[in-house]
């Protein structure tokens, strides 16, 4: 399993018992007797009253003890092919649970199904019925077969679960918005893992940077030295990031002394402006350049224009 998609799990199993106050909990699906046929996981119906007044989909469980859940995240297929094998799952699930009862169950097993979007294909064969924003009844079905569109789903927060399985815009916007509602383990496990855009990443770094507070900072450090020891892959790569970050500031400063020597013997003063204008430059192109102006320039105002 990999780890977007344990991200992706964990997720719904800890967000589900707190958004519906323990109204409904996630089960990690066990491996059934037939090859390839394990689901994602179940969503236990506990207290259905509990899930009333929650945003859709969490009501459209209220009639059924579980529903097998099959989460698809950003990247992974959503072909006629990873439908009929969900609908494989649900059916070998079904049968599982005719075989723990004496006498034999004799429900429909729930089908949920959470992916991005929903893909064009799947309106020309099947038909779906709005239930909700994000949410459609597939049908013909002889059994409650739900489509889960995250991209489509409000940012709401108990729809949390759901929306890990959002793409492109639509899981930038949840990326921003999700940040302040949680705690930091958890945010820097979503920067770790989903396939946000690069600004996006960047920005929740910047908002989880460095704290004054020595508590915080101490745990903040303690989770990215965790992370780190997880991914070696990624220490390598911040390692290799950081000499050559050091190897541009290197650059930089050089080419600042450069500039300050060339004025110098020319006899331009600098300002007390100009120095901050210099060394406030962090673009190794435009040393160079004023470097070239301070040649023939008449004063140093000139030389930096």
């Amino acid at each position: 399993m990999g780890k977007l998609d344990r991200f992706a799990k964990e997720t719904f199993a800890e967000e589900t018992s707190r958004v519906t106050g323990g109204a409904a909990a996630w089960e990690d699906a066990p491996e059934v007797r037939l090859e390839r046929v394990q689901a994602d996981g179940y969503l236990r119906v506990l207290r259905p009253e509990g899930l009333a007044f929650l945003a859709a989909p969490w009501p459209e469980v209220r009639a059924h003890e579980e529903a097998l859940v099959e989460l698809k995240l950003a990247g992974d297929h959503v072909d006629v092919r990873e439908v009929k094998r969900a609908l494989l799952r649900r059916q070998a699930r079904e049968v599982e649970r005719v075989e723990e009862r004496e006498p034999p169950w004799m429900g429909e097993e729930p089908l949920w199904f959470v992916a991005p979007h929903v893909p064009s294909w799947l309106h020309g064969v099947r038909a779906l019925e709005p239930v909700a924003a994000g949410c459609y009844r597939v049908g013909p079905s002889a059994f409650q077969f739900l489509w889960i569109a995250a991209n489509e789903l409000p940012l709401r927060d108990e729809l949390v679960p759901f929306l890990v399985a959002r793409s492109g815009r639509a899981l930038d916007e949840f990326a921003r918005w999700v940040a302040p509602r949680r705690e930091v383990e958890w945010v820097l496990s979503m920067i770790q893992y989903m396939p946000m855009s690069a600004w996006t990443r960047e920005d929740l770094k910047r908002r989880f940077g460095r704290s004054d507070d020595p508590e915080i900072e101490a745990r903040r450090q303690e989770i990215l030295q965790t992370l780190l020891a997880d991914s070696p892959e990624v220490k390598e790569q911040l390692i290799e990031q950081g000499i050559e970050q050091g190897q541009q500031q290197g650059r930089l400063t050089e080419a600042r002394a450069v500039l300050r020597r060339v004025l110098a013997r020319r006899g331009l003063a600098l300002s007390a402006a100009l120095e901050a204008q210099i060394d406030g430059c962090s673009e190794l192109a435009m040393l160079e350049r004023w470097i070239d102006q301070a040649v023939t320039a008449a004063s140093a105002g000139d030389a930096l224009a």
